[in-house]
């Protein structure tokens, strides 16, 4: 499933550093720590009718993650906002916008990896494309299990949402080769993370299960979900969850920003059952829907 490109994004105006450049014209310096060493964290967000949805809590994790990474003299709050607002209205973007929220370690004056060489402070960069969900929510995803295992927390811990993605870019590309959406990856112990870009959930006899968020990335959208399960009474667990009980699964299905709930029709060649009477993520995704308005933030 590729991403297509939009020709309304073609004259797009994009944020960098402390103004909004053309498209054409948004770089960042050869010496900066997104191009020395992945050196950056990042979020992705999405703006509906009602707004930018769980705005808070995606700078709440970026923010935790620069300060896990020491990264010096971070815009404020205040400043990252009035960013994404000022880019919206250049753009004229209300809605179906997916915006990728960046913040480097900054321009270093040589090159090398020690930190003490940025010296000019994070880099801001707030790209706003017109974007569909990237999945189709209604025919769903197959997917593959990657040889790529995820992260644990003893290598690089996936709570902080960096952006050194090799590691999920590699069991992408395996999922390329073999013709599937997306690649399941293990933790080091052989259990099910994640996806290459999504949570995972499951369902089994009327219970919700999602993998523990130790070597998975803790999604906003998982948390959304859990909260919504506990709000209305759904059972739910995290747990060590095996590829076996994914396979043997009622529904299996992602979790993201950029796909919101999408079903998983298939694992490894194995059909998932999708049974008729086990609808939890139908009924999730409706109760998202309406309760997008207060999860929306307006700039």
């Amino acid at each position: 499933m590729l991403q297509q490109y939009n020709p309304k994004n073609e004259n797009i105006q994009v944020w960098v550093g402390d103004r909004l450049y053309p498209r054409n014209e948004a770089k960042v310096s050869v010496f900066d720590s997104s191009v020395q060493g992945g050196d950056t964290v990042w979020e992705g967000l999405r703006v509906y009718k009602n707004g930018l949805l769980h705005l808070d809590r995606h700078l709440d994790r970026m923010y935790e993650s620069a300060k896990a990474l020491h990264f010096a003299h971070i815009p404020t709050r205040e400043f990252v906002k009035n960013a994404i607002k000022q880019t919206l209205e250049a753009n004229g973007m209300t809605e179906d916008t997916h915006i990728r929220l960046t913040l480097s370690r900054g321009e270093k004056v040589t090159s090398g990896m020690d930190p003490r060489l940025n010296q000019k402070g994070s880099c801001l960069i707030i790209l706003a494309e017109w974007k569909p969900l990237v999945y189709d929510n209604d025919s769903g995803i197959k997917v593959i299990t990657s040889t790529q295992r995820r992260n644990g927390p003893q290598f690089l811990d996936s709570k902080i949402h960096h952006s050194n993605l090799l590691n999920n870019i590699l069991a992408k590309i395996q999922a390329n080769i073999a013709g599937a959406d997306a690649a399941i990856m293990l933790d080091e112990r052989g259990f099910v993370a994640e996806l290459n870009d999504t949570n995972l959930f499951m369902v089994k006899d009327g219970t919700l299960y999602t993998p523990y968020a130790n070597a998975c990335l803790h999604g906003i959208t998982r948390g959304f979900v859990l909260e919504m399960a506990e709000k209305h009474g759904i059972a739910f667990r995290e747990k060590d969850l095996s590829l076996v009980e994914f396979y043997n699964a009622d529904e299996v299905f992602a979790t993201g920003t950029m796909g919101e709930l999408t079903p998983v029709v298939a694992i490894d060649g194995r059909q998932i059952e999708n049974k008729a009477d086990s609808n939890l993520r139908s009924q999730l995704n409706n109760r998202m829907h309406k309760e997008l308005e207060t999860h929306c933030e307006k700039l």
